[in-house]
C-alpha cells in the first residue's frame, strides 16, 4: 500500500476512527490507483477523458460507499470516503472528479432528497457504475450567484418543459442522467429554483461541446450542455418544487470534502515525486537532495500536508455527526462552516504544494510529461470549483461575525 496513505489509515485506526471493514474499503482504494495510474497518464497526455476509469472504480466496489446497502452501497461514513477520495488524488485531480461528482455530489443528493422510487430506480445502478451523474447547476452567466440561474421550467403536458444551458458540467458528456436546476418561468423578482432528474437520452438534450482546451484535468469530461423543450415526468423533481437551492448547497458542501480530500492526495503525490527526484538527481557533484533550498521545499509540502490533513478528517467527521441527523440545523451550521475551511486550506496548499514540486523538478517539472507537470495543472481548478477561495473566505468570516454581515445572499 502507497506509504503516505498507509500512515493516515494507520493513524486514524489507532484513534478508533476506523474499522477493520473500514480499511477494506481504503485497500480496495489503493488497488484501484494502483491499476488506474497507467491508463490515467496515458489518457492525459492525449488530452481525453479516461474511459477505463469507470470500469476500474465499479470493479473495486468504489461507486457504492458511501450509499446505503439497501440501495446497494456499502455503507461507508464520511471519513472513509475521504480517504478513498484521497487516494484517488495522488492521480491528480482527473478521476477524482469524476468520482467526486458521483459519490460526494449526485449518490448523497438522490439519497437524501429522493422518493423512495428515484432512491429504487437511481441508486443501485449509480453504483455499479452502470449509470453516472452529472451536476448541471453552473450556467455561461452565473457562477457564484445561483439566483442568475436562466435555464427555466414550466408545466406542460402533464409533465415540465426545461430550456436552457449548463457550461462546465464535469462529466457532462458520458453521464447517463443529470441533475438539473432551473427557474420556474414567471414573471416576478424572486425566482423559484427546483432541482430535476434528467435523462440524457431525452429529446431535447444535447452536448454543444465538449471543453477541452483546459489548463489542465484533461482525463475529466467537461462540457457544455444545451436543453431545449425537454419534456420530463412530474416524479423527475428531486426534492419538492422550489426546494432546488437547498438541494444545491447540500451537494456542494458534500462536494468540499470531496475536492477537500482530493487535494490532500496531490499534496501526497507532489511530496513523494519531490523525495524520489531529491534522492536521484545529482547536481553540483551531489544529490539535490542534499541542497539546503531542496530541503526547504521538502519541509514546506510536509508541513502542509499536516496542515491540510486533519483539518478535512474533521470536516468528514462532523459530516458522520450531521448525517445521523440531516435535520439538525446547529449541526449543519457547523459542517458548513467546517468542510468551507478544509477545502479552502486543503485546495491552497494543494497547489502551493504542486508549484514547489515543480520546482524540485527544475526543466522538467515544466513539461506535461512530468507528474507533477500534471499535478500543478490540475490543482488550479480546486480554488474554483465546488466554491471559490473568495466565496470561501466570506463564508467563513460571515459566520464568524453573524448573519448581517454576509456579503452575498
Amino acid at each position: 500500500m502507497e506509504a503516505l496513505f498507509k500512515s493516515d489509515i494507520d493513524d486514524l485506526k489507532e484513534l478508533g476512527a476506523l474499522s477493520d471493514k473500514d480499511v477494506g474499503v481504503l485497500e480496495e482504494a489503493d488497488k484501484a490507483a494502483e491499476e488506474l495510474a497507467e491508463p490515467e497518464y496515458e489518457h492525459y497526455l492525449k488530452h481525453e477523458f479516461n474511459s477505463e476509469a469507470i470500469g476500474i472504480l465499479a470493479k473495486h466496489n468504489l461507486f457504492g460507499v458511501p450509499v446505503e446497502k439497501k440501495y446497494g452501497g456499502t455503507g461507508s461514513g464520511a471519513l472513509v470516503h475521504a480517504l478513498v477520495q484521497q487516494r484517488l488524488g495522488q492521480l491528480g485531480l482527473g478521476v477524482s472528479t469524476l468520482y467526486d461528482v458521483q459519490t460526494f455530489i449526485a449518490e448523497p443528493t438522490v439519497q437524501r432528497w429522493g422518493t423512495e422510487e428515484q432512491k429504487s430506480e437511481h441508486l443501485k445502478n449509480m453504483c455499479s457504475g452502470k449509470s453516472i451523474f452529472a451536476f448541471g447547476l453552473t450556467e455561461p452567466g452565473e457562477g457564484s450567484d445561483q439566483s442568475l440561474i436562466s435555464t427555466t421550467y414550466e408545466e406542460s403536458q402533464g409533465g415540465y418543459l426545461l430550456n436552457g444551458t449548463k457550461y462546465l458540467i464535469s462529466n457532462g458528456s458520458i453521464c447517463n442522467y443529470i441533475i438539473l436546476f432551473a427557474a420556474r418561468k414567471a414573471p416576478g423578482p424572486k425566482k423559484e429554483i427546483t432541482a430535476f432528474i434528467v435523462d440524457t437520452k431525452s429529446k431535447g438534450f444535447k452536448v454543444e461541446m465538449k471543453l477541452e482546451e483546459k489548463i489542465g484535468l484533461f482525463t475529466s469530461d467537461t462540457s457544455m450542455l444545451s436543453f431545449e423543450n425537454v419534456l420530463v415526468e412530474k416524479d423527475a423533481v428531486l426534492g419538492g418544487i422550489g426546494n432546488g437551492l437547498r438541494v444545491a448547497y447540500s451537494a456542494l458542501l458534500n462536494g468540499r470534502i470531496g475536492i477537500g480530500s482530493a487535494c490532500i492526495g496531490v499534496i501526497e503525490a507532489s511530496l513523494n515525486a519531490s523525495l524520489k527526484r531529491s534522492r536521484e538527481r545529482v547536481q553540483h557533484g551531489k544529490q539535490i537532495g542534499k541542497h539546503q533550498l531542496i530541503q526547504q521545499h521538502i519541509s514546506a509540502m510536509r508541513q502542509n500536508l499536516e496542515m491540510a490533513r486533519w483539518p478535512i478528517f474533521y470536516a468528514a467527521m462532523k459530516k458522520q455527526e450531521f448525517d445521523k441527523d440531516p435535520n439538525n440545523v446547529p449541526a449543519l451550521r457547523e459542517m458548513d462552516m467546517y468542510s468551507a475551511m478544509a477545502k479552502r486550506i486543503a485546495s491552497r496548499l494543494a497547489f502551493e504544494s504542486a508549484d514547489r514540486a515543480v520546482q524540485v523538478h527544475g526543466g522538467f517539472g515544466y513539461s506535461l510529461m512530468s507528474p507533477v507537470g500534471q499535478l500543478f495543472c490540475d490543482s488550479r481548478v480546486a480554488r474554483i470549483y465546488e466554491g471559490t477561495d473568495e466565496i470561501h473566505d466570506l463564508k467563513i468570516a460571515s459566520e464568524l461575525l453573524g448573519d448581517e454581515f454576509k456579503a452575498y445572499r
